[in-house]
């Protein structure tokens, strides 16, 4: 018969484990062991669990090793090979304040380019606009493309008086 394995996490493990749910910008694979936790404090099975997130029984298990091993430190992503990334979180989040300050005060329309512009000059981070788009698309930014006419913001009756001037000046008849 196989042993079941359930955690009883403490009261102060319990409010740390709802805390890591609820953070914006967790990454996948931690919060799917987090949950994990959160479920065996529950006191579900590994199949249900596995069953709830979709996941491997295996990963499960492994989830809730790691933790019993290491407490939440150890749920985290281990250190990645390779260049860290050029643009942090704070510099994302340096930017949505000024366009939602740009926003607010009737600013001018920002392009991908005037936004990679501004973030090298105001952040000292270089960066291309199909990177900086891939990056506003995963944090969830929506943005379409700005009219190049203030024909829509046009009076009429003025244009008609204005068209009306410019036909009594035309030289051929």
């Amino acid at each position: 018969m196989p042993i079941l394995l359930t955690l009883e996490p403490t009261p102060d493990q319990k409010s740390d484990v709802e805390g890591l749910l609820r953070q914006r910008e967790s990454s996948r694979h931690p919060r799917m062991r987090v949950e994990c936790v959160r479920l065996s404090g529950q006191g579900r099975t590994v199949s249900e669990i596995a069953g709830i997130l979709e996941i491997h029984p295996v990963t499960v298990r492994r989830a809730l090793h790691r933790f019993t091993a290491g407490g939440l430190a150890a749920l985290a992503d281990a250190p990645r090979c390779g260049r860290p990334p050029k643009v942090t979180r704070a510099d994302l989040d340096a930017m949505e304040e000024m366009l939602d300050t740009a926003a607010e005060d009737g600013g001018p329309s920002w392009t991908l380019p005037r936004l990679a512009a501004w973030l090298e000059r105001e952040r000292g981070v270089e960066i291309h606009s199909a990177r900086l788009s891939a990056l506003l698309r995963r944090d969830g930014f929506r943005y379409k493309r700005t009219r190049t006419t203030v024909r829509h913001k046009a009076d009429e009756a003025l244009q008609r008086i204005t068209k009306d001037q410019l036909e009594g000046l035309r030289l051929y008849g």
